[in-house]
């Protein structure tokens, strides 16, 4: 669709006239090992503005485009700004083509590099003063176009993992940290887990539950964002509130019967693996990196989990050892707070969906 976009812009371009009925910029991004060159198409009648030139069509002029080039320069410079790993990158401005059939400048820029490029944070709001304004990025990559997004005023950032060693390690620090920062805020997956150990048991019993849940989980994860199956978050929210709730009462109702909670982690955890789903397709997957990200992702929801189930199976099993019967209570409250808590998300999303004000 972007491409469609793309092209229907460039064949309008020549008609645009003076009037400026479409107001669109083109930016070029080649990567290369030391540099990454670039060329960005201007309308003059969007740079004249900035520049408070008047009549736009001065800038048609070979010799006029070229007096300004300090001043284009400072303009580029503070409205297209490329950092490589959080680390900016200064521009050096090249040659400046007129195209007249398209009342357009086209500046060469690049954008020297001490290594091969990661992660590249792309921010460009080039003409503010016009809200419709839109900038078409073309990324390529050893000369095959890789990536292509369209930025405005609503959304003026991009961010790039170039198919290299190193985009793939900066993949891995962005989405591992954030599987780890969701699995530590998400009260409901860590309730859940709670839950489960409750009653305790060994070491192996503890590992086989946690197993279970990942492996669900891991599935539905997967398919949630390749976009092979996609529940509305509307029904996967109440079901892991219901999950909750039937653990906590499973826990109360188990009294002498076969523990069933590796079972119990399994049939859940699928259902749990679309919750964290939702999360993960809300951080713009990179569609070149897809593997990665979910890999990433899906590892830093594990090693959460782990701290986790880790911390609190120490503490009970800490407390069952120093006295038996308290270690029961301990079980038996926190089976209801589960369940109470449970109750609670289970009515606040099905009946006030926006939050209970």
């Amino acid at each position: 669709m972007r491409a469609g976009l793309l092209t229907i812009a460039v064949l309008l371009c020549p008609a645009v006239g003076w009037a400026h009925p479409v107001p669109f910029s083109y930016l070029d991004l080649y990567l290369a090992k030391g540099a990454i060159d670039g060329a960005i198409v201007l309308h003059v009648y969007d740079i004249a503005h900035e520049l408070q030139l008047d009549p736009a069509e001065r800038l048609l002029d070979p010799a006029t485009a070229q007096a300004q080039r300090g001043a284009i320069e400072s303009l580029l410079g503070a409205r297209v700004q490329l950092a490589d790993d959080d680390r900016p990158l200064t521009p050096v401005i090249g040659a400046i083509e007129v195209l007249s059939d398209r009342s357009s400048l086209r500046i060469q820029l690049r954008w020297p590099l001490s290594r091969a490029p990661g992660r590249l944070t792309l921010d460009a709001l080039l003409f503010p003063y016009d809200p419709n304004h839109q900038t078409f990025v073309n990324v390529y990559e050893r000369g095959t176009l890789t990536s292509q997004t369209i930025l405005d005023a609503r959304r003026s950032s991009y961010e790039y993992f170039a198919g290299s060693r190193q985009g793939t390690w900066a993949v891995v620090r962005k989405f591992l940290p954030a599987g780890v920062h969701h699995i530590l805020i998400g009260p409901d997956h860590l309730l859940f887990l709670v839950g489960l150990l409750l009653l305790g048991g060994s070491i192996r019993q503890l590992a086989f539950i946690v197993t279970a849940f990942t492996a669900a989980h891991s599935v539905t994860l997967a398919l949630a964002v390749l976009d092979i199956v996609n529940p509305p978050a509307r029904l996967i929210e109440p079901a892991i509130a219901l999950s909750i709730i039937y653990v906590g009462a499973d826990n109360l109702l188990i009294g002498t019967g076969r523990d069933m909670r590796a079972l119990v982690a399994f049939v859940f955890g699928f259902v749990h693996g679309f919750g964290f789903a939702g999360v993960l397709k809300e951080m713009e997957l990179p569609a070149r990196a897809l593997g990665w990200s979910l890999v990433s992702f899906n590892a830093g929801v594990e090693i959460g989990q782990l701290t986790v189930v880790s911390a609190v199976a120490s503490a009970l099993a800490m407390v069952r050892s120093r006295h038996e019967a308290a270690g029961r209570r301990l079980a038996f409250g926190g089976s209801i707070v589960v369940i109470v808590a449970g109750s609670y998300w289970f009515i606040q999303r099905v009946f006030f969906p926006g939050g209970i004000s």
